[in-house]
């Protein structure tokens, strides 16, 4: 059983070690130089227009983010399905209409609060 998953581990394992290795090199041989001009933030190669610590974002920031999960979500679990959906049969037909179901749930409730209204 162990066998079978050991490419996978010490695939895993040299990922990890070369990350790990390439942030630990990086960081003791890269050069150190700050200056202000490095340190200073900024928004899109511009200098921030507002102090974001106490500032309020419009719900509408959110509401987009959630319909772009609900659309990413539906994507990477309809795809896989497709791939199989002759050997899932009639139960992976029920389960996908389950999930599609509950992903239209949750876009009326993005219609309905108005998420779609770019006003």
């Amino acid at each position: 059983m162990l066998s079978e998953f050991l490419p996978v581990l010490l695939l895993f394992g040299l990922a990890t070690a070369f990350a790990v290795g390439s942030i630990a090199v990086s960081s003791l041989v890269g050069p150190r130089v700050p200056n202000p001009t490095k340190l200073a933030a900024y928004e899109s190669g511009n200098e921030p227009l507002a102090d974001v610590k106490n500032t309020r974002f419009s719900v509408k920031f959110y509401m987009v983010a959630m319909l772009f999960l609900i659309f990413d979500i539906e994507a990477v679990f309809v795809y896989p399905w497709a791939v199989v959906f002759r050997e899932l049969g009639w139960f992976g037909l029920g389960q996908m209409v389950a999930f599609i179901g509950v992903l239209g749930v949750a876009f009326i409730y993005e219609i309905g609060r108005g998420g779609l209204e770019w006003d």
